[in-house]
């Protein structure tokens, strides 16, 4: 069964009819031969070419938006893998978002204080319609930060799910799923807000809000300067 005609065309936030969006998109997969190789080479761009960034802006439908996302070079896991979907939507590979809630073993210690918990709740991730399935990809994280982290690279070959490991390269733990939110067509920006609302309180999600407003959505933090917690 072919799916739903909704997962190929564009929204306001997955702008995959936007100039930018497309030339991304081709610029990429010029040598790719058929839907999977396509995929392949989308996910490594929106990988490594977007660099992971926790203290990305959140609030606001255009932190999400494909072409703001590819302006702007780095993005958090959500905004990374509405980007994937997008661009997998201009190769006219159906794509769709999904969301699970995960527990991070290894982050940074400002990080952790930010957020006041180890669980990242509605972490992003993309879905592509590739040979008859859904195959789950997760281009969050850039080769230059799982270095640092001793974490291997995810890979993505477009037939198997794209998951994060258990376990880094030192086999510590890494990351645990804890539960699974379901797919959507386009970004449920209030139903991520609420979310975070209930998991980290109310006056936090608000006084995250504020610093980026008072910094004019650019604060001045390293996230790749942190300290990494071992």
């Amino acid at each position: 069964m072919n799916p739903d005609k909704i997962y190929l065309e564009p929204t306001p936030i997955l702008d995959s009819d936007h100039p930018r969006v497309v030339a991304y998109a081709r610029e990429h997969t010029e040598a790719a031969a058929g839907p999977v190789e396509t995929a392949v080479a989308l996910y490594y761009a929106v990988r490594d070419g977007i660099w992971y960034d926790p203290y990305a802006p959140f609030y606001r439908p255009e932190h999400y938006r494909a072409s703001w996302i590819l302006e702007r070079g780095r993005g958090y896991c959500v905004p990374k893998a509405a980007l994937l979907c997008a661009l997998a939507r201009t190769q006219g590979i159906p794509a769709r978002i999904g969301f699970a809630t995960v527990r991070n073993h290894l982050a940074t210690r400002q990080l952790l204080e930010h957020i006041g918990s180890d669980l990242f709740v509605y972490h992003g991730f993309t879905e592509l319609y590739l040979e008859g399935k859904w195959v789950k990809a997760t281009p969050a994280f850039n080769v230059e930060l799982c270095n640092r982290h001793r974490v291997a690279p995810l890979e993505f070959d477009g037939t198997r799910d794209s998951l994060f490991q258990p376990y880094n390269l030192e086999k510590k733990q890494f990351m645990e799923y804890v539960e699974y939110h379901g797919t959507h067509a386009d970004v449920p920006l209030k139903e991520i807000l609420s979310a975070w609302e209930k998991a980290y309180g109310r006056k936090r999600v608000q006084a995250w809000i504020t610093l980026y407003e008072e910094a004019e959505e650019h604060p001045r933090r390293d996230f790749y300067g942190e300290d990494v917690v071992k």
